[in-house]
């Protein structure tokens, strides 16, 4: 089986443009000598499946931080021609959890699972109000992650396009409707003001001025405590080019009690797939 970087082929037609994916892996071995880590990583959704293989790093000084065991989150480049994916770098490193306790980190990154009571965050929402998920107990909240500037498309707009779509789907029902709730949150909030989240959240919805967010908040949590957020929803962020940030994905929907009924850290779930499973609980 090939694995190394540049494929097992001969000449092959020019390679499509790059494409960026979310990943998730183990680090299982490093060559600080070439530049690359071998990775057993997850599914990638819509790129490949889950298998171990050598990649090679975009920044090669990240391999001084990562060891044998880490778990981390990060973006895979690739084109791909007619033979299959080619020029494959890893990029935006974030270690989620690391492996040995001789190096561990003051903070821990939390991947939540069914059952997990969600800590009580204070957030500043687009009204310039502090709400808290406990204020939605008894309802079924989903929750995302996005923040305002992102640039790719298949990232924070894709969230929001989709709780959009979940937003009208939930409407149909005026008994759902009030039985759910929708919470889209900033890791920005140094730029993601009140009056920038009503503008952006205005948009999505369609409403724009008109939008009251009775069922759909956007808030941020302080800069104190984004850090603790992005920690309990294994949220992979770092600061990117020309101010924009270089983050993973998180999706959750949170039970009636407060508690994980789902998390999705990637960007491959479907509106429908979502309104069924909050039908479900709501129900």
């Amino acid at each position: 089986m090939c694995v190394t970087l540049a494929g097992c082929r001969g000449h092959a037609p020019a390679a499509s443009p790059m494409k960026t994916y979310p990943m998730r892996a183990t680090v299982v071995s490093t060559n600080p000598a070439d530049g690359t880590a071998m990775l057993n990583h997850e599914r990638i959704p819509g790129f490949m499946e889950a298998m171990t293989m050598r990649y090679r790093m975009r920044d090669p000084n990240v391999l001084s931080e990562l060891h044998p065991g880490d778990r981390i989150t990060a973006d895979l480049e690739a084109g791909e021609d007619a033979a299959g994916p080619v020029n494959m770098k890893v990029d935006h490193v974030v270690v989620v959890a690391q492996a040995r306790p001789d190096y561990l980190p003051k903070v821990q990154y939390h991947v939540p699972v069914p059952g997990d009571a969600v800590p009580d965050f204070p957030l500043l929402n687009q009204s310039g109000k502090t709400i808290k998920l406990s204020q939605f107990r008894g309802k079924v909240v989903v929750l995302t992650f996005v923040y305002t500037r992102c640039p790719l498309a298949d990232f924070c707009p894709k969230m929001s396009r989709n709780f959009a779509d979940i937003d009208k789907a939930l409407a149909g029902d005026a008994g759902l409707y009030g039985k759910t709730h929708l919470l889209s949150v900033s890791f920005d909030p140094a730029y993601d003001t009140p009056t920038v989240l009503r503008s952006y959240g205005g948009a999505y919805t369609g409403r724009y001025s008109n939008e009251t967010f009775a069922h759909w908040d956007f808030a941020a949590p302080s800069i104190a405590d984004v850090s603790k957020v992005e920690q309990f929803f294994d949220l992979g962020v770092t600061p990117g080019d020309n101010k924009t940030l270089n983050h993973s994905l998180a999706t959750v929907v949170v039970g009636k009690d407060g508690k994980v009924l789902a998390f999705y850290p990637t960007n491959e779930w479907t509106v429908n797939q979502l309104v069924a499973q909050v039908k479900a609980a709501a129900a």
